[in-house]
Order: C-alpha cells, then sequence, then structure tokens
C-alpha cells in the first residue's frame, strides 16, 4: 500500500486515479505528476516500486500543496473575506451560494427547504 501526503493510496487502481484520492489533486495534476516521475499510467499502485512510489511522493510534497495545508489555506481565505465583510464573505457567512448561482429554485437543501414529495409543495384546494 502507497501513502502519500498522509492518505494511503487504494491498490487495485491505476495511479492515475489513486493520486486523486489526495486532497488537491485531480486528474489533470496526476497526469503531470507521473509524467514527471516518468511513470506510466495505466500501472496499478500496488506495481509500483519503492523507488516509483518515492519518486511520486517527492514530486507531490514539495511541489504541491495538497492536503491539510490546502484545506487551512482555503479556510483562511474564506475566513480573511468574512473579516473585511465583502460580499462573498458574507454569503459564505450564510451558507448561501457565493459564486452568483440563483436561489429561488436551486440550493434548496442549504437553505433548510427540503422538500420530501416531487412538485411545488402547495396544497390543491378544490373547487367544490
Amino acid at each position: 500500500m502507497a501513502r502519500i501526503a498522509g492518505v494511503t493510496l487504494p491498490s487495485n487502481k491505476p495511479v492515475v486515479i489513486s493520486l486523486t484520492y489526495i486532497y488537491g489533486i485531480g486528474q489533470t495534476k496526476a497526469q503531470k505528476i507521473l509524467a514527471k516521475a516518468q511513470i506510466d499510467e495505466s500501472i496499478k499502485t500496488q506495481d509500483l516500486t519503492p523507488d516509483q512510489e518515492n519518486a511520486i511522493r517527492i514530486i507531490v510534497e514539495k511541489e504541491n500543496t495538497v492536503e491539510g495545508e490546502l484545506r487551512r489555506e482555503t479556510m483562511s481565505n474564506i475566513k480573511r473575506l468574512k473579516e473585511i465583510g465583502c460580499y462573498r464573505g458574507t454569503r459564505h457567512t450564510k451558507n448561501l451560494p457565493a459564486r452568483g448561482q440563483r436561489t429561488k429554485t436551486n440550493s434548496r437543501t442549504v437553505r433548510g427547504n427540503t422538500r420530501k414529495t416531487a412538485g411545488s409543495g402547495r396544497r390543491i384546494i378544490s373547487k367544490t
């Protein structure tokens, strides 16, 4: 089992997929890391040699911001937005979408307006 940046990578998947289990590494960044380490993308994680694991570990930990450090950086950015009182900061404080999405029909679960049945949720008043 390969362990990189505090994350145990799944051993039965290709390396390019298992690297995406690390917070801060997506598909594209995983491909760039493997190209830099000169490792084939289709090889399974369990088939990596210790030298290959170390090469990936060095590239991930030295050149990329991942896991705890990235989470702290993101939280500090959001905290800064809240402290200066900008629009995005107030949206984060209220747990609402911060990037211009509509809230009339979407983001119901965030607003606490969950509806258990389909439809508009209104009762039909019968005309008798």
